[in-house]
């Protein structure tokens, strides 16, 4: 099953197709590798919760309203899998943890933290 087949479920009510350039986030050694993009580009990391219809809303507001491919780079957290990994990004990036949640690293520190209908994919020009 793929990435967003599971993030928006199986049934075809639920189905949704990406055109964004997401890279999924499943190590703890990823966190270091973007600290060191995020010294090149900002870095975007997208936190979802896959069994929340807010979480799923807000994922779905922010591709809509996407418009810098190329200029940031993205990253998406599936939460229920990779709690370890969220956790340590509340540490590492001194962020409280939230669901849904966007954090935009640049020169390795969270410059940007959103949750909920906070998340707007528009403010991101404001880091690039």
């Amino acid at each position: 099953m793929s990435l967003f087949k599971n993030i928006f479920g199986g049934s075809d009510d639920a189905k949704h197709e990406s055109n964004m350039a997401w890279r999924e986030l499943t190590d703890l050694g990823q966190l270091n590798e973007i600290v060191n993009e995020s010294t090149e580009k900002p870095v975007v990391i997208f936190k979802h919760s896959t069994r929340c219809s807010i979480s799923r809303m807000a994922l779905r507001q922010f591709e809509q309203e996407f418009d810098l491919e190329g200029k940031v780079i993205l990253y998406y957290l599936d939460l229920l899998e990779h709690r370890d990994i969220s956790n340590e990004i509340a540490n590492r990036f001194n962020v409280f943890h939230q669901s849904p949640q966007l954090i935009v690293i640049k020169d390795g520190k969270a410059i940007y933290d959103r949750s909920h209908e906070s998340i707007d994919a528009t403010k991101l020009v404001d880091f690039v």
